[in-house]
């Protein structure tokens, strides 16, 4: 069923709070800028059409110190950090939608969520664990003198196949994100369709 752009107001639930959605844009700007660069330093035709090497790479290690900050400057609103909390808790009934998840069980009632689904808290931890990984071997890599020669081997080995891995994972994302307007609508608007949450979050007590 197709839910309706002009749905009455009556009918929305709001879903996410300013902070919420302020952590997460800020959040989507630091990594795009992170993937763009990154992707003109190591892809040759990207190399020659933009030039200025130097400037790149100091964009790209800015923007990835920047990455966790939106996050620990959200700490301080008491949604954000409730909604940590539901992304942190995983259940009977996460089980359940990851198990309709893996056999393309799309009926509703075989995938029960609550604020985030199954698939959205492993993505959650799954980003957050791979950005510290990177900023860890990005660190590395920057202050050379301060390690050895294999350290920085190998945190460049895992830096550079963790990036092309998170690219895989973000442009799956950004291909649910958008095959799912009232979810965008959320991340928007902070608002969505009572009747959109019912069916794809149904233990969400909102």
């Amino acid at each position: 069923m197709t839910l309706r752009a002009d749905a009455p107001p009556a009918t929305r639930i709001r879903r996410f709070g300013r902070a919420q959605r302020w952590v997460h844009r800020t959040t989507a700007a630091l990594m795009g800028v992170c993937v763009a660069t990154a992707a003109c330093l190591y892809i040759p035709q990207f190399a020659e059409l933009v030039g200025r090497r130097e400037l790149v790479v100091r964009i790209h290690e800015w923007a990835g110190l920047a990455l966790p900050v939106p996050v620990l400057a959200g700490l301080a609103s008491r949604a954000f950090r409730a909604d940590l909390g539901f992304l942190n808790r995983f259940g009977p009934h996460d089980r359940r939608w990851l198990h309709a998840a893996l056999h393309r069980d799309k009926r509703p009632s075989s995938r029960p969520a609550g604020k985030f689904n199954a698939g959205q808290k492993i993505y959650a931890s799954w980003i957050a664990g791979a950005t510290l990984v990177m900023l860890g071997t990005g660190l590395l890599m920057w202050f050379t003198h301060l390690t050895p020669i294999q350290w920085r081997t190998s945190a460049t080995f895992v830096h550079d196949w963790l990036a092309l891995t998170i690219g895989i994972v973000l442009a799956g994302h950004i291909g649910m994100a958008l095959g799912d307007p009232e979810a965008r609508r959320g991340l928007r608007t902070g608002l969505v369709s009572k009747e959109w949450a019912e069916r794809e979050h149904s233990l969400w007590r909102h």
